[in-house]
């Protein structure tokens, strides 16, 4: 309705001038007509006011004159009628243009070289909220964003001098007050002299798509949880800090590299949401605690070097684990004190789900160097210094040194060779015989790992930490426990006995931690078609107290499968026999160190007689490792301690070497025989 309208107001004065034009024509035709009419009447038979010869000369011009004329006319009103055609056709294409910029989402303006509003379409209205008299009575620049005037400016000179306009962004102010972000394009209407006369000017609102696109880099470079600097933008600021430092030698920085300890137990056992939700709090603390870190450090750069002042930046990598590049700093005992401090802040109890949740942080710190060229060196060597806290305790923080680059060199070396080694096949299981100290026989076995390399055989202690923090263990000793429950039915067969030979195998944390642990043990044991009462799972205590809620759980599953469970390395935890009454355990394994004490040390010999008693009370065996002399296997016998092994009867070996020891010990009954005391 309001473009017919405004139709109507515009083509009404066009007709009125139209019909004006075609009555001032056609009089003019007319009175050409009329005076021809009556000049040719003059030529006419009975008109005797010229003589014979004269009125002939004249009848023949008079006729000459009126053909000229009605040309004229003929010529007339056909350039009438083009003129009319061509100005129909300029006001569609003015109705068509004005359809066009009054419906455009674009803001279309109009201005002089002067500056001043010659037109303005409705969608700045629209966009902007100014109405079309509103802007008339302002300057075009009032609106533009101060710092981006000179560019606008700029930008319409250019295009007035050179007739070519360049795509520009600028801000201009909403009515509201708020900025919103325009994509200018202005083109030059020159006038008769070829001299710019106006300028088009088509703006259009880019606001959206702009925050879209910062949005997108802003994912690209922030983490999505915590909203912190993800690694690629902190390897960034690392970088930009690198080259700064190389350029100042007494510009000092270091990279610190946080990781919560025992985090993965918090997410399983609360939650993932409880996790995430814990990271945010972490985040949100660490990023507290470094506001202040000039407060701890303070810039030594002289004013020949860059005046950059003390300062932090704090980035989550992903999972549990956050960096902090701390710059400015004196020496790298700043960057110690401001570990200790983030350490101490960590250490407040956070409320997660109504719950007090207390957490500690391993800390590993990498000062800058000149040796390092690239930023991704530095943030390894951090992480390298942050697993050595780990190791030595936790809740703790370490600066990097040479020596752990190479141990983790070595370390990375170890675990590609494991993983070959699985592929190869290069693990072999070594048995150790487990005897009755009440009938000197042997009555078992302990499956124990081993990497037959190609330049030696290869203990444990060797390879199964790094196996362990891995994850390869899992697989190494899946195949570790098929192959041990094959060679035990195959002993069954050749050398029954009553009650059956029985095979321990040790379950690592990384196997404690699995939800089917007990599932995947039944599925070995039914292919292997053995009796889950010759197995003997060993666990130790440090691995059943870290949750005893879990522990129960799997062990309640374990017993369900007919397995038995032992308590390894008992003695060197924190937990008591009290603790263990609830859990369905059937053996104790006193610990090596307690037993190779045990001649020496008579509180030692008191605390394993302690064990043993109270371990018998509450109805379990006590098997002691690591015997090695005659007199540690008869102070056993006289605690009354039911099972032992260790090298005074048989040192671990393949089961080449432990099946020519059961021929060598077997009595007439098929049992075997006792073993001597050496």
């Amino acid at each position: 309705m309001n473009n017919g309208k405004k139709e109507q107001k515009g083509t009404r004065p066009m007709r009125r001038v139209e019909a004006r034009e075609w009555w001032l024509w056609g009089f003019a035709v007319t009175v050409t007509l009329v005076l021809t009419a009556g000049i040719v009447s003059l030529t006419y038979p009975g008109n005797h006011l010229l003589q014979n010869s004269e009125w002939l000369d004249l009848k023949e011009w008079v006729r000459g004159l009126a053909c000229l004329v009605l040309l004229f006319d003929i010529y007339t009103v056909y350039q009438q009628l083009q003129i009319q055609r061509i100005r129909r056709e300029l006001i569609q294409r003015n109705q068509l243009f004005e359809v066009i910029t009054e419906n455009a989402a674009d803001m279309i303006a109009v201005v002089d070289c002067a500056g001043n509003r010659l037109y303005n379409s409705p969608a700045y209205q629209k966009v902007l909220g100014y109405s079309s008299e509103e802007l008339q009575l302002t300057s075009p620049l009032e609106q533009i964003h101060p710092e981006d005037q000179q560019r606008v400016l700029e930008a319409a000179k250019k295009a007035e001098l050179t007739g070519r306009g360049e795509r520009l962004e600028y801000r201009m102010r909403h009515k509201d007050g708020t900025w919103r972000i325009l994509e200018s394009v202005a083109t030059p209407i020159p006038n008769e002299d070829g001299q710019t006369a106006k300028l088009v000017i088509v703006n259009r609102d880019i606001t959206e798509r702009k925050r879209a696109e910062e949005t997108i880099v802003h994912n690209a470079l922030y983490d999505a949880l915590t909203d912190l600097p993800n690694r690629a933008l902190f390897l960034d600021r690392v970088r930009h800090v690198l080259v700064l430092s190389h350029r100042h030698l007494s510009y000092k920085f270091a990279v610190l590299f946080i990781d919560l300890d025992d985090f993965k137990v918090f997410n399983e056992s609360l939650g993932h949401a409880a996790g995430d939700a814990l990271l945010v709090q972490i985040a949100r603390r660490l990023t507290a605690s470094i506001r202040g870190v000039d407060t701890v450090s303070r810039s030594v750069l002289t004013q020949a070097a860059s005046p950059v002042a003390s300062e932090a930046s704090l980035a989550r990598l992903g999972g549990d684990e956050f960096t902090i590049l701390l710059e400015g700093i004196r020496d790298c005992g700043d960057a110690v004190r401001v570990a200790e401090r983030l350490q101490e802040r960590l250490a407040i109890p956070f409320d997660v789900n109504e719950q007090q949740v207390v957490t500690t942080a391993s800390i590993g710190i990498a000062f800058c160097a000149t040796s390092y060229t690239n930023s991704e060196d530095l943030v390894r060597d951090a992480e390298i210094a942050m697993y050595r806290a780990k190791r030595e305790g936790k809740a703790r923080c370490q600066v990097f040194d040479n020596a752990m680059h190479t141990l983790a060199v070595k370390r990375l070396r170890v675990e590609t060779d494991l993983r070959r080694a699985l592929e190869q096949e290069e693990f072999r299981v070594h048995y150790q015989p487990i005897v009755s100290l009440q009938s000197g026989k042997i009555v078992g076995f302990e499956a124990l790992s081993r990497w037959q390399r190609p330049e030696g055989l290869l203990l444990p202690a060797d390879f199964i930490q790094i196996a362990e923090e891995t994850g390869i263990i899992l697989a190494m000793n899946r195949l570790l426990l098929r192959e041990a429950c094959l060679q035990l039915r195959a002993w069954h067969s050749k050398f029954p006995c009553d009650p059956p030979l029985t095979m321990s195998v040790n379950i690592t944390p990384k196997e404690f931690a699995q939800t089917d642990l007990a599932a995947q043990i039944g599925t070995i044991l039914a292919e292997v078609g053995i009796d889950p009462r010759s197995i003997d799972a060993e666990i130790t205590e440090t691995i059943v107290m870290a949750n005893p809620q879990t522990s129960n759980l799997v062990f309640s599953e374990l017993k369900a499968l007919g397995v038995h469970i032992s308590i390894d390395d008992f003695g060197t935890g924190y937990s008591s026999l009290s603790r263990l009454q609830g859990l369905p355990v059937d053996t104790l394994k006193i610990d090596r160190t307690f037993i190779s004490k045990i001649e020496t040390d008579s509180d030692t010999s008191e605390i394993v007689r302690i064990i043993i008693m109270l371990a018998h009370n509450l109805g379990l065996k006590v098997v002691a490792e690591g015997a090695e002399t005659a007199e540690q296997v008869h102070l056993l016998k006289e605690l009354d301690c039911d099972l032992v092994q260790g090298y005074f009867f048989a040192r671990p070996g393949d089961h080449a070497a432990v099946e020519a020891l059961l021929m060598s010990t077997l009595t007439v009954e098929g049992w075997p025989s006792p073993i001597a005391t050496r």
